[in-house]
């Protein structure tokens, strides 16, 4: 059925006379129930991308197109897929369909790699409910890697007993009220298990609590989270475990740099052509980001987000070397320090 023939709630005649003629235009309520999002997150990413030109009514309401709808029906889509919202804000319908092509033809193309049941990422998981959630194909598709559900157990006292020969990457919990005593208790009936990076979905917890959890890196989930909410914090563990890091947290991955220090020294203190010191400030630049690059992969976390936000600092820092190592190059064919074959 096309957005054009979907049926919308009926309108009052004050609601009626907000709607220009001549044109299908539907409000923000509507829009978000068509998309199957919370309004609120509709309307945050409004406020911060200004993804639509959507229209006013009279009364002040924004009113959608069915263009607009379409457009962020796909960017929805996306992001389900993993893409961040703000590289998408800025790409008209051709490009974002591009995007999308490109996602399944990457996807069509992926071998599954012989070693996929070695790459397997093991959870345990205390609380039926949760074990329903996680068990869903759609779900476990956006994570983007082999997940296997240790569980359900009814407590961690079970799981510490059936766990005790099994390798273990994390551990997601369901506790309708985490007590003073809560992490103790863990402490002392599942060593092996406290350590591990684990994330607490709860009902009912006093705020010295859960500084106290927090403090030691459990990340806290007030019940009830939506399947996005518990997707987001495994995908954040799934990364930081992800092939292409070593054991300091660096990301292999990442293209290596151009020039050594040694290099960039000597680029520093030759003599140039150009009347000013351009040339010696961004070799500087260049080790002062390599050097933050190696830093920001080593410092320490205390939980899930603090490790998302030094990869993310080291991934931007690493895009931004790579740039001016850009203008390295070409200050240094300027100045003849290389050539076109170096």
């Amino acid at each position: 059925m096309s957005l054009a023939n979907s049926t919308t709630p009926a309108t009052s005649p004050a609601a009626a006379a907000d709607k220009p003629a001549g044109e299908a235009l539907r409000r923000t309520g509507a829009v978000a129930r068509m998309l199957r999002m919370p309004v609120a997150t509709l309307r945050v990413w409004e406020r911060r991308y200004a993804l639509t030109q959507g229209k006013l009514s009279p009364s002040g309401q924004r009113l959608y197109s069915e263009a607009d709808v379409r457009r962020l029906a796909l960017i929805r889509q996306l992001t389900e897929l993993g893409h961040a919202i703000g590289s998408l804000a800025g790409l008209d319908m051709d490009q974002l369909q591009q995007v999308a092509a490109t996602h399944a033809e990457l996807h069509a193309a992926r071998p599954t790699p012989p070693e996929a049941a070695q790459g397997q990422w093991r959870l345990a998981v205390i609380g039926s409910t949760l074990a329903q959630r996680l068990d869903k194909p759609g779900l476990l598709q956006r994570l983007g890697r082999p997940l296997q559900l240790l569980g359900p157990f009814e407590n961690i006292e079970q799981a510490a007993m059936a766990l005790k020969r099994e390798e273990v990457d994390a551990l997601l919990l369901h506790e309708p009220q985490l007590h003073a005593g809560w992490l103790g208790a863990l402490e002392s009936s599942a060593p092996a298990l406290s350590g591990l990076p684990m994330a607490v979905l709860y009902g009912f917890a006093s705020e010295a609590v859960c500084e106290t959890l927090a403090a030691v890196g459990i990340s806290l989930l007030r019940a009830p989270q939506p399947d996005v909410v518990i997707l987001q914090w495994l995908r954040g563990l799934a990364a930081l475990s992800s092939p292409g890091r070593d054991a300091s947290g660096e990301d292999k991955s990442l293209p290596p740099r151009r020039w050594d220090d040694n290099q960039l020294i000597a680029f520093a203190n030759q003599s140039t052509t150009v009347a000013c010191e351009c040339p010696r400030h961004v070799a500087e630049l260049l080790m002062q980001l390599s050097q933050f690059e190696r830093y920001s992969a080593q410092c320490a976390n205390r939980n899930v987000a603090d490790a998302q936000l030094h990869q993310y600092l080291q991934q931007l820092t690493s895009e931004s070397r790579q740039r001016f190592e850009a203008a390295m190059t070409r200050i240094a064919l300027h100045e003849g320090f290389i050539t076109e074959d170096s």
